[in-house]
Protein backbone atom coordinates (compact mmCIF):
# COMPACT_ATOMS: atom_id res chain seq x y z
CA UNK A 1 0.00 0.00 0.00
CA UNK A 2 1.27 3.20 -1.17
CA UNK A 3 1.43 5.91 1.61
CA UNK A 4 2.76 9.50 1.56
CA UNK A 5 5.93 9.54 5.00
CA UNK A 6 6.61 13.40 4.15
CA UNK A 7 6.78 16.79 2.08
CA UNK A 8 8.13 19.89 1.10
CA UNK A 9 7.09 22.86 -0.27
CA UNK A 10 9.43 23.72 -3.21
CA UNK A 11 7.70 26.13 -5.11
CA UNK A 12 4.13 27.67 -5.51
CA UNK A 13 2.00 24.59 -5.92
CA UNK A 14 4.72 22.58 -5.80
CA UNK A 15 5.45 19.96 -3.40
CA UNK A 16 8.30 17.33 -3.08
CA UNK A 17 6.59 14.40 -1.42
CA UNK A 18 8.48 11.47 -0.59
CA UNK A 19 6.60 7.74 0.09
CA UNK A 20 7.39 4.85 2.01
CA UNK A 21 8.72 2.66 -0.97
CA UNK A 22 11.42 5.54 -0.76
CA UNK A 23 10.70 7.35 -3.93
CA UNK A 24 9.55 10.95 -4.53
CA UNK A 25 7.69 12.59 -7.13
CA UNK A 26 7.98 16.39 -7.42
CA UNK A 27 4.34 17.66 -8.52
CA UNK A 28 3.14 20.94 -9.71
CA UNK A 29 -0.57 20.82 -8.94
CA UNK A 30 -1.70 24.27 -10.38
CA UNK A 31 -3.32 22.96 -13.32
CA UNK A 32 -5.97 20.56 -11.39
CA UNK A 33 -6.47 23.04 -8.84
CA UNK A 34 -10.00 23.81 -10.11
CA UNK A 35 -13.53 22.86 -9.11
CA UNK A 36 -15.19 23.05 -5.65
CA UNK A 37 -13.15 21.02 -3.54
CA UNK A 38 -9.77 21.46 -5.41
CA UNK A 39 -10.55 25.26 -6.03
CA UNK A 40 -9.66 26.83 -2.91
CA UNK A 41 -6.14 25.10 -2.59
CA UNK A 42 -5.46 27.15 -5.94
CA UNK A 43 -4.88 29.97 -3.70
CA UNK A 44 -1.13 30.12 -2.53
CA UNK A 45 -1.70 30.86 1.34
CA UNK A 46 -4.55 28.05 0.73
CA UNK A 47 -1.90 25.60 -0.73
CA UNK A 48 0.43 26.12 1.51
CA UNK A 49 -1.48 24.78 4.11
CA UNK A 50 -1.11 21.21 3.05
CA UNK A 51 -0.77 18.59 5.99
CA UNK A 52 0.15 15.39 6.02
CA UNK A 53 -2.64 13.06 7.39
CA UNK A 54 -0.54 9.97 8.89
CA UNK A 55 -3.71 8.18 9.15
CA UNK A 56 -4.92 7.92 5.52
CA UNK A 57 -0.85 8.24 4.43
CA UNK A 58 -1.75 11.41 2.01
CA UNK A 59 -1.59 15.10 2.34
CA UNK A 60 -4.72 16.87 2.97
CA UNK A 61 -5.97 20.69 2.79
CA UNK A 62 -8.18 22.44 5.37
CA UNK A 63 -11.56 21.68 3.45
CA UNK A 64 -11.26 18.23 3.26
CA UNK A 65 -9.22 17.78 -0.27
CA UNK A 66 -6.89 15.61 -0.90
CA UNK A 67 -5.23 13.01 -3.47
CA UNK A 68 -4.97 9.10 -3.56
CA UNK A 69 -1.70 8.27 -2.28
CA UNK A 70 -1.55 5.92 -5.41
CA UNK A 71 -2.02 8.80 -7.77
CA UNK A 72 0.71 11.04 -6.50
CA UNK A 73 3.27 8.33 -6.51
CA UNK A 74 2.25 7.40 -10.02
CA UNK A 75 1.62 11.11 -10.69
CA UNK A 76 4.01 11.23 -14.49
CA UNK A 77 1.39 8.03 -15.81
CA UNK A 78 -1.78 10.27 -14.15
CA UNK A 79 -0.96 13.71 -14.76
CA UNK A 80 -2.45 13.89 -18.01
CA UNK A 81 -5.48 11.90 -17.19
CA UNK A 82 -5.67 14.17 -14.07
CA UNK A 83 -5.36 17.49 -15.91
CA UNK A 84 -8.11 16.77 -18.81
CA UNK A 85 -10.54 15.62 -15.81
CA UNK A 86 -10.16 18.37 -13.89
CA UNK A 87 -10.35 20.90 -16.77
CA UNK A 88 -13.86 19.99 -16.90
CA UNK A 89 -14.63 21.47 -13.76
CA UNK A 90 -14.33 25.14 -14.43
Amino acid sequence: MCRVLNFEIVAPHTLRIGFNDNTEQTIHFRPVLRGELYGPPSESGYFNRVALDSESGTLVWPNGADFDPAILHEWPKCEAAFVEMTSKWD
